[in-house]
């Protein structure tokens, strides 16, 4: 049987505060969209798509909770304040961008800004990622699922 100081050191705290965050918003999810109508997979109503989303989170915060109570014990490091707020003004950057810029500078801004987030990367890096995921960007969504988003300020 192990002793009390043993437990206390048994579990991934980062694991652990991750997976309880997934069952917060999974379970807030399930809670925001218990009064829209169901539906059926051939006839999905306004419930459907929130239903499986908010409990497939819950189903991996589950996951990931269960393997941290499992791990061994790590601390939860210093929570550096600045990636955060960089990641913050990429998105709301991109979000203002979107629709007055166009979608290429909008996301430009968001990857270039968002790279800045880890010191480590280089500018070239940055640059390709730019290029090569801007131009994913505009198959995927523009031109495959049509999102009505102009591609530049013209």
């Amino acid at each position: 049987m192990a002793n009390r100081s043993e437990l206390g050191r048994k579990g991934n705290k980062p694991d652990l505060l991750a997976g309880l965050i997934f069952i917060v918003i999974g379970a807030l999810g399930l809670w925001a969209g218990r009064d829209l109508r169901m539906g059926n997979a051939a006839m999905m109503g306004p419930g459907y798509l929130p239903l499986i989303v908010s409990a497939l989170i819950l189903l991996i915060g589950l996951g990931v909770t269960i393997m941290g109570l499992m791990s061994s014990s790590e601390p939860i490091g210093v929570i550096r304040l600045r990636p955060l707020l960089i990641i913050l003004l990429a998105v709301a950057g991109f979000a203002y961008a979107a629709g007055s810029l166009g979608f290429i500078i909008a996301a430009a801004w968001l990857i270039g800004i968002g790279s800045l987030a880890d010191p480590e990367t280089r500018l070239r890096e940055i640059a390709a990622s730019i290029v090569v995921l801007t131009i994913f960007g505009i198959l995927v969504f523009i031109v495959g699922l049509g999102v009505q988003m102009p591609l530049g300020p013209f």
